[in-house]
């Protein structure tokens, strides 16, 4: 355990000291000499985000509810806190035990977005704990990452000991008893990355050479160990009924990004959006029964005492029985003054009488994401939304007394021409004018819209996986463009940066080369990439430079359908031959249905869309 003196003495020192102090309402504070194995779970961002984090409860409640193991948190300590350890010489330690770091069996990580991998670096080293996975030895705990980035896991092989891809409420425990019988036969660590190579989803980097072509795209990828695969399999949870869900959540101290209960109702999508990663890496689609639902959400909220749920899934308008499952929270939690909010909405699968059951308790600001300005470029993307959908929604949207709306979208899109991006403010103005149209006394309160516009990135396993991202510059044209045509007071225009934008890139498309691109960015102190007063764009070009390393090779550049990309070793269920299907329909402007009206062969067997066409 760490000096708890010193700790105390600096805690009197930063902002929000209730980060570092654990002993919420709902934590789990085991004794750490009676369980066999330590894992230490970080998301690696400041509290605030990381306890808005869904997974992350779901992994800590689930390895904890079994005797022999103990799941502890650490999150990147914010900037005041770091510099004070650092002055103190206090290493990293988790909130529960105020254990160090470097005394778990497991360190794993969270990936959530790739701009927070230079924390990873940052939490490792104020552990101690060595960056390279080829220096750590058999005392240091095993570095492992899962989440939706690590379906490309070659930007950070060289400092992830083993990557688990695709769900893992099933895996981790196969992990975790595998270490147990492993570490009770005093085995070493080279022996463990044996044995746990062969658990389907698991994938140990060390166990693979990568060779290069003259022109740096990659020759072929073999695997230099017996125990490693050619090809790594991700891990599906098929029936989300009978799959762990905890009945509760920690209650942070502080406000975190989201105050409330997350209810997973769904995963996957069926929608084919051809930009989305997790459109695809999440297939198929699974629902859980209301009743599961009902019966969770009455135990969360007795158990944390939140005031809101929300219903968590990547289109929460698509779930087959929406209306019953909110007339049931409704009626369970009106009177309570609890309310039910959506996520972001799809324009096309909006219900009114489903906004009505919302409104009883109270109204919240809808967030629509139509993701282009025009129709021709919608249909590109396969957004599967009209101008009439919209126009539609929104009327109804403003006549039951709503009157702030925020709007989506992504510039930079395949494709795209200066006509589509000035669509953005097209519907913009629409909207503003749906309002103004409405006799002045149905309209209620005061009219604000918000235009996002974010910097598209091609990902993997996507059908635009291939293309080449905007230039900076042409990014930077495009916003200009819409700033200077969005005049009016009651619209709000805001975009992404750019840069950041190109950097997220170069790393979403990296091969493990870009290992040291991230490590010497890191030496140069680039941490909180995604925040905007900490983000550095000088240092990574700089690193860029010195490691020879050329940005627009990864992001800029138009991918051929034969190359061989960095993450084509991992099987995400889908087949690659639908996703080079659906990149020559985009170009064509040709849209593909809602897999729930019939099957679209995306090569997914045991799909429960199936059967269809």
């Amino acid at each position: 355990m760490i000096n708890t003196k010193v700790l105390d003495r600096i805690l009197n020192k930063v902002e929000k000291p209730a980060r570092y102090i654990g002993m919420e309402q709902n934590s789990i504070n085991k004794d750490l000499n009676k369980v066999k194995v330590k894992f230490a779970f970080s998301f690696p961002d400041v509290y605030d985000v990381g306890m808005s984090h869904l997974g992350l409860h779901i992994i800590y409640n689930l390895i904890n509810k079994e005797e022999d193991f103990a799941c502890e948190r650490v999150f990147a300590p914010w900037v005041d806190m770091e510099e004070e350890m650092r002055k103190e010489n206090l290493p990293l330690f988790t909130l529960e035990s105020k254990e160090e770091v470097k005394n778990f069996d497991f360190l794993g990580f969270t990936l959530q977005y790739e701009m927070s991998y230079t924390n990873i670096l940052n939490i490792l080293d104020l552990a101690g704990i060595p960056l390279l996975s080829k220096e750590r030895k058999d005392g240091d705990p095993l570095v492992i990452a899962g989440g939706p980035c690590a379906y490309n896991p070659e930007p950070l092989a060289d400092f992830i000991d083993f990557f688990v891809i695709g769900e893992g409420e099933e895996v981790i425990l196969e992990i975790l008893n595998l270490y147990k019988e492993h570490k009770e036969k005093k085995g070493t660590r080279d022996g463990f990355l044996e044995k746990v190579a062969a658990i389907e989803g698991v994938y140990v980097p060390r166990f693979y050479e990568v060779l290069y072509n003259d022109d740096n795209t990659i020759k072929d990828m073999i695997p230099i160990n017996p125990a490693a695969p050619k090809k790594i399999r991700k891990r599906m949870i098929t029936n989300l009924n009978n799959m762990f869900s905890p009945d509760k959540m920690i209650v942070p101290y502080i406000e975190t990004v989201h105050d409330r209960v997350m209810l997973e109702i769904f995963r996957g999508c069926t929608h084919g959006c051809r930009f989305c990663q997790a459109g695809i890496i999440y297939r198929p689609i699974r629902e859980k029964s209301v009743d599961k639902l009902v019966e969770l959400a009455e135990k969360l909220i007795e158990s944390t005492g939140y005031e809101n749920v929300s219903l968590s899934s990547l289109s929460s308008c698509d779930y087959s029985e929406l209306y019953l499952l909110i007339s049931m929270l409704m009626e369970r939690f009106e009177k309570k003054k609890i309310g039910v909010s959506l996520p972001s909405l799809r324009l096309d699968t909006f219900a009114i009488d489903i906004l009505k059951e919302i409104e009883k308790v109270r109204k919240t600001g809808l967030t629509f994401a139509p993701e282009a300005g025009s129709q021709r470029l919608r249909d590109v993307i396969n957004k599967g939304v009209t101008e009439e959908d919209l126009v539609n929604t929104i009327t109804k949207v403003f006549e039951e007394g709503w009157s702030s709306v925020k709007l989506y979208f992504m510039i930079g899109l395949p494709t795209e021409t200066d006509e589509d991006v000035l669509g953005i403010k097209e519907l913009a103005y629409k909207v503003k004018d749906i309002f103004f149209s409405m006799p002045k006394e149905k309209r209620k309160g005061n009219l604000k819209i918000t235009v996002s516009a974010s910097c598209f990135v091609p990902k993997p396993f996507t059908p635009f996986q291939w293309v080449g991202q905007n230039s900076i510059d042409e990014f930077y044209r495009k916003a200009r463009l819409l700033k200077e045509n969005i005049r009016d007071k009651k619209i709000t225009f805001n975009y992404h940066d750019p840069r950041l934008s190109y950097l997220e890139a170069v790393i979403a498309r990296g091969d493990r080369r870009i290992s040291k691109l991230i490590l010497r960015a890191w030496e140069k102190g680039c941490k909180f990439d995604s925040w905007s007063d900490y983000f550095n764009y000088e240092n990574w070009i700089e690193a860029m430079e010195e490691l020879n390393i050329d940005g627009s090779f990864y992001a800029h550049r138009q991918r051929d359908l034969d190359e061989i990309l960095p993450w084509d070793f991992i099987d995400p269920m889908v087949s690659k031959e639908f996703l080079i299907r659906e990149y020559k329909k985009s170009l064509e402007g040709k849209t593909t249905d809602d897999c729930r009206h019939g099957c679209r062969g995306c090569g997914i067997v045991g799909c429960v869309m199936r059967g269809g066409k």
